[in-house]
């Protein structure tokens, strides 16, 4: 149940932030080209948006197994030790979260402790920047996933 919801939230997310970056980039070609105006904060909210995009994306990838993978040399071996292998790379991954995670938890503190603001939106930037730790602790959930469907599951 909790699976199903993270999924539907995930993809709606995804679908609203895409959508988004896409209306305002076409309000701003409008402006631009036919009011001679334009917003000057547009380019950074597009920005922002990009960024929540691809970082939840990256959970996204690992959920549906878009993500390339280089598997020649485990192919080679008896599908046991295939298993283990991508069981192995996929715990390898969860430390790379965590340790992105630390850090990027650190970041934003560093951004809020300081009261760095928006270049052009009227917000602090810790807003926008805490899609690291919120898009690894996502990633981090869909490694975990898989780890238990390839234990669970391994046929499937």
């Amino acid at each position: 149940m909790f699976t199903k919801i993270t999924n539907h939230l995930e993809e709606s997310f995804i679908a609203f932030l895409l959508a988004a970056m896409t209306l305002i980039t076409f309000s701003q070609i409008v402006a631009r080209y036919f009011f001679n105006s334009g917003a000057v904060w547009a380019l950074e909210l597009t920005t922002y948006l990009f960024a929540w995009l691809v970082l939840f994306g990256m959970s996204y990838g690992v959920r549906v197994g878009a993500h390339i993978g280089v598997d020649a040399v485990t192919k080679l071996l008896p599908p046991p030790l295939q298993r283990v292998f991508a069981i192995l790379a996929a715990l390898l991954c969860m430390v790379y979260c965590v340790l992105l995670f630390i850090g990027g938890m650190q970041y934003v503190y560093t951004i809020y402790e300081l009261g760095i603001p928006s270049e052009d939106l009227p917000i602090q930037q810790w807003i926008p920047y805490s899609i690291l730790p919120i898009g690894l602790v996502l990633l981090f959930f869909r490694f975990a996933q898989l780890i238990f469907k390839m234990i669970i599951a391994p046929d499937a």
